[in-house]
């Protein structure tokens, strides 16, 4: 699946390029304000919320299509979530870049872009849509390219969010200067989520790297055990996205 996705953004991003030329983009860039920190909101005294926007998702298919992401953004900002997550991904996730500059006029909140980011293209457009931070994964990248991609990002002043989800991959992120790194409890290739993966992994991250735990977060108790694990943040998308009283099912996740 996360080949198939990527083969499918690669054509998207190619076709992005002759719509929105690089010099469009460094336009946008520089008419943006300051970067808001997404470490330092994360960088708390227990476990945060990294709460997503997320219309759909390939193993679960629609969640909420017809959410109103700007209302959902500010339900977040009002309930007490640290950063907000933004879905970009359109033919799986039914996610689009035109919500995180949507977001960014609407909410105060630190935005991550979460998407397959694997050209500096993307690194551009994420910081002329507004995004303070980006989502690498590990494994969809080259070590020399997750390295780049890095680079380009803090130059751009934008912090990165580099996702894991084995001792490998763990391996790759570190050896390459990841300093938030996010483990993903769910396995690619089959999709099942044990949350057993944060607490295996989350040892072998570096003292003062900011770490994220992904995926299968649903209840007070699972965040209680990523407190206690000293988890710096959960990102939690489908939880909330499917909640039907979104500013409760915050407040009652939150520590």
């Amino acid at each position: 699946m996360l080949n198939e996705i990527l083969e499918n953004r690669k054509k998207e991003v190619e076709q992005a390029k002759k719509e929105r030329h690089l010099s469009h983009l460094e336009q946008l860039i520089a008419k943006r304000s300051t970067v808001r920190n997404f470490a330092h909101a994360l960088n708390k005294d227990h476990t945060v919320i990294i709460a997503e926007i997320k219309k759909a998702s390939p193993s679960k298919g629609d969640l909420n299509p017809y959410m109103d992401h700007i209302a959902q953004g500010k339900l977040y900002e009002q309930g007490g979530a640290a950063a907000i997550s933004v879905l970009t991904e359109s033919a799986y996730f039914k996610g689009s870049i035109d919500y995180m500059a949507e977001l960014r006029d609407n909410v105060d909140l630190p935005l991550l872009r979460k998407d397959f980011i694997f050209d500096p293209y993307q690194v551009y457009e994420s910081r002329a849509y507004g995004a303070d931070a980006i989502l690498l994964i590990v494994a969809s990248l080259e070590p020399q390219q997750l390295i780049d991609l890095i680079t380009l990002s803090n130059n751009l002043g934008m912090q990165c969010l580099v996702e894991v989800h084995n001792r490998q991959e763990m391996k790759v992120a570190v050896h390459c200067g990841a300093h938030i790194i996010g483990i993903n409890n769910r396995d690619l290739k089959t999709f099942t989520v044990d949350m057993d993966t944060t607490r295996k992994l989350c040892s072998f991250i570096p003292p003062g790297t900011i770490t994220v735990s992904e995926s299968g977060i649903h209840s007070k108790a699972d965040m209680l055990r990523l407190n206690m694990w000293g988890i710096n943040a959960a990102l939690i998308g489908e939880a909330l996205v499917t909640c039907p009283d979104v500013l409760q099912c915050i407040k009652e996740l939150a520590l």
